[in-house]
């Protein structure tokens, strides 16, 4: 999902450093990400978080009160400490900071412009721009190869890096799991090969990443580098128990339209003390907005 429009399963100038160029092209992980798994420890911290990740990148707490503000942002609710933004907005300084990244299909507003300037860097069918039929107006990169990865990686980089000037302590990568509204022209192998790419890239930057959705794909993810997850609707469609297997840090959010305040409610009574658990509203709107809705768990 990105910015005001909610993707509930989603399941968001190529300038780069020569060293972020290195990252790209193809490094691996090395021994960080190989010590990371399992291997979080508890330090004292300066913004309310304590567990440190691949590198040394400082996660959230476990159990931290949180908040998803995709569609734009706003003074956290009392008690929020954590708060996911898209990468145009500045962060909460609530605390800890996630940095949303579009990450495997191209944003609305950029779609056509990216597709002219990147023509090998889409799917195509029939020489046009394969679209992500549950969001129209989106574009899905082709990550088939070694080359193209890397050129997409090139893209992305900068973004990530802004996170990290603006102040952002993770960045997630939504759209993970592109392959699955690809024709079968793309597999989950493509498409994990560059997930550890920016991973890569953000423990460069000294960002935490985090793996959005793919519940499926959480020890593959775990092992690449990634340090915790968000997940959406991971109560509603059983999933959290494929996350909380591999994470100490997980926050999921649930959605008015899908689990509903009174499941919500009854959930949170049994809710997995890993979990850091909110219910949003569809769209994400801000409080001023009738439909707004924020609960919490931790509440």
């Amino acid at each position: 999902m990105r910015g005001a429009v909610l993707r509930p399963f989603s399941r968001a100038v190529l300038l780069v450093s020569a060293c972020l160029l290195v990252s790209v092209s193809g490094c691996s992980l090395g021994d960080d990400a190989d010590a990371g798994q399992g291997d979080d420890t508890v330090t004292a911290g300066t913004t309310g978080s304590s567990v440190v990740g691949h590198g040394g990148v400082t996660l959230p707490l476990p159990g931290s009160a949180f908040d998803y503000q995709l569609g734009g942002g706003y003074p956290p609710p009392p008690g929020v400490t954590v708060v996911a933004r898209d990468r145009t907005d500045r962060p909460a300084d609530a605390g800890y900071d996630i940095c949303y990244v579009n990450g495997f299909q191209t944003q609305p507003a950029e779609s056509e412009s990216f597709a002219d300037a990147n023509p090998d860097l889409v799917l195509r069918v029939d020489g046009e721009p394969l679209v992500d039929l549950g969001w129209p107006d989106e574009y899905v990169y082709d990550t088939s190869t070694d080359a193209k990865r890397s050129a997409l990686a090139a893209v992305v980089a900068p973004w990530i890096e802004q996170c990290r000037s603006d102040g952002y302590e993770a960045v997630e990568i939504d759209n993970l799991d592109s392959y699955t509204r690809s024709n079968d022209m793309l597999s989950a192998d493509d498409n994990l090969a560059l997930a550890r790419l920016f991973a890569d890239t953000a423990h460069r930057a000294g960002l935490a990443i985090a793996q959005k959705n793919t519940a499926d794909r959480a020890g593959e993810l775990r092992s690449a580098g990634y340090d915790f997850a968000i997940t959406e609707s991971c109560i509603e469609f059983e999933e959290c128990a494929d996350y909380t297997e591999h994470y100490d840090v997980v926050l999921d959010i649930e959605y008015t339209d899908e689990l509903g305040r009174d499941s919500f409610d009854r959930a949170c009574a049994d809710t997995d003390p890993a979990l850091s658990v909110i219910l949003r509203d569809h769209d994400l709107v801000k409080p001023d907005d009738e439909a707004y809705v924020f609960d919490s768990c931790r509440s």
